[in-house]
């Protein structure tokens, strides 16, 4: 979750401050934040090792044993805020794109129709990510606020499941809606890239 956040953070710098992005947002730096990032996560999940658990009291477990109730709460709300943060980040980002677009669009004298399918495309492929990850994610959030130890364990598992494959499932849904990474898998697995590809113009919604 924090990975997807920070990429939410990175895409809204990146239009933001597009004419110093590049400039200011340099390998080490990046390799500085992801190694913060991890650290941070690795801490956090190093807590029921460092007594954060419910091994001398059964009843205080969650569903997410050794978690505690209270720590099982924490982690859930503490993930709806960062998830409404994200969908914050991600209505920026829009409301920029649509204003680049335009700007695009009248500077080399597109045909209306034209940008309005582009971008609207880039907004489908925003949504599918998004609501896969409201799908993923927020009903095993909601049931580790509302469920305890108590629940069938397999309630817990059929939730867990489809929260831990999301990341599985993001770079799919790329796969299927960037032309760029279609052309990088034909490459990989064939060696070749269709026809179709090089004649294919490049739109913002590509991005």
């Amino acid at each position: 979750v924090c990975s997807l956040l920070a990429i939410t953070v990175d895409r809204y710098l990146s239009l933001y401050n597009a004419l110093t992005y590049h400039s200011e947002r340099t390998l080490g730096f990046t390799c500085a934040m992801v190694l913060l990032m991890w650290s941070l996560c690795l801490g956090v999940g190093l807590l029921p090792l460092l007594g954060w658990n419910c091994l001398r009291d059964q009843s205080a477990c969650s569903i997410l044993r050794p978690v505690t109730k209270d720590n099982a709460a924490v982690l859930a709300v503490t993930f709806l805020l960062l998830f409404a943060l994200m969908m914050q980040l991600y209505l920026q980002i829009c409301k920029i794109a649509f204003r680049h677009a335009q700007q695009i669009a009248v500077q080399h004298q597109f045909i209306a129709t034209a940008q309005a399918t582009s971008t609207r495309k880039g907004l489908s492929t925003l949504s599918l990510i998004l609501g896969t990850f409201a799908l993923c994610w927020i009903p095993f959030a909601i049931y580790s606020l509302v469920a305890d130890s108590s629940y069938p364990v397999v309630y817990t598992y059929s939730l867990a499941l489809p929260a831990t494959c999301n990341s599985l499932i993001n770079p799919i849904i790329y796969a299927f809606r960037n032309p760029d990474i279609q052309k990088s898998l034909w490459l990989a697995c064939c060696g070749c890239v269709p026809s179709t590809f090089s004649s294919r113009p490049r739109t913002s919604s590509d991005v």
